[in-house]
């Protein structure tokens, strides 16, 4: 979530779009925390509850700008205990999002009609992006600037290959984002199946093909992570082959 945009950004703020805090010593970094949209700890084991009282601090002083908190579990939690005062009550608290990855062939058949989106596809995209956030998240994503950033964010994902979907008579069927990326790694994102068309295996079939793309363009380990209430998308994501390696949290706001 972090690496690909220091990799490809660096790590001032005006190229990464957001100040990126760093703690520890002066001869080593032991936490670093992304103070955009979204607030991103994340800390080395053994280093969180200190990275989070002196991240906690900054971001009072600097006051709630974030939409989200998000990260692992045992960066977000102890951050989050001391903003909550000062920032709560969140809109929705998701304090356990299992991480998964899968670093081999998915276990289940690819979709064959599952391909990157064509910029020429960007208006056949919107309504099943928006439907997509707006399911996931519970706001619509169109309520902030009229939608700009969010349009501007899945056009940028589908210029640079990382927006799949499988579209038939002008309908999205299936679509998913990769949309953190790292040489070691990448993050699928935003997965969802038509209401009309669920029911018959398509996000697992749909999700098998994500990760034969990238594991062939983009990294050759990719993860997601889901909300552990989701049982049927959790059971669906085992059988192509993920396994459970983490656990992210969200504070929503």
């Amino acid at each position: 979530m972090l690496a690909g945009r220091i990799e490809t950004h660096g790590v001032a703020a005006g190229s990464l779009g957001a100040p990126l805090w760093g703690f520890g010593p002066r001869d080593r970094l032991d936490a670093i925390c992304l103070a955009g949209a979204n607030l991103i700890p994340f800390a080395r084991r053994g280093h969180e509850a200190a990275a989070a009282a002196a991240f906690a601090d900054r971001a009072r002083r600097s006051g709630r700008r974030c939409s989200t908190i998000v990260g692992p579990a045992p960066s977000v939690a102890p951050l989050w205990q001391l903003l909550a005062p000062h920032w709560g009550p969140p809109r929705d608290l998701r304090a356990r999002q299992p991480l998964l990855a899968i670093d081999g062939p998915p276990a289940v058949t690819a979709e064959p009609r599952v391909r990157p989106v064509h910029p020429s596809e960007i208006e056949v995209l919107m309504p099943a992006a928006i439907a997509m956030f707006t399911e996931e998240v519970g706001v619509s994503p169109l309520r902030v600037d009229g939608g700009a950033g969010y349009r501007a964010r899945v056009a940028e994902l589908v210029r640079a290959g990382q927006s799949l979907a499988w579209i038939e008579d002008g309908e999205v069927v299936f679509k998913a984002e990769i949309g953190a990326v790292s040489r070691a790694a990448c993050q699928v994102q935003g997965v969802w199946v038509a209401p009309r068309h669920r029911g018959r295996g398509i996000g697992q079939s749909g999700t098998a093909a994500v990760v034969e793309y990238a594991r062939q363009c983009i990294a050759p380990v990719v993860s997601l992570y889901v909300n552990d209430f989701n049982a049927a998308a959790r059971a669906a994501y085992a059988r192509v082959g993920f396994r459970h390696v983490g656990t992210y949290s969200s504070v929503l706001f």
